[in-house]
């Protein structure tokens, strides 16, 4: 699952986040070592992150 942090030229999008999906009502949740994993990658974005355009669409 991709998770989008921030707007504008702060948007971070992270892609391949692992969620855990319960097998009886299908909520889905992180783990706390992958939130843990998802700060330390918001905390080093300048070294982590790679400059991507993204579209954007929206609902209407």
């Amino acid at each position: 699952m991709s998770r989008s942090y921030g707007k504008g030229d702060d948007l971070l999008v992270i892609e391949n986040v692992p969620v855990v999906s319960c097998p009886n009502c299908g909520d889905s949740y992180l783990t706390a070592e992958t939130l843990y994993e998802i700060e330390r990658i918001k905390l080093h974005r300048q070294a982590m992150a790679e400059e991507r355009p993204v579209p954007v669409a929206v609902f209407a």
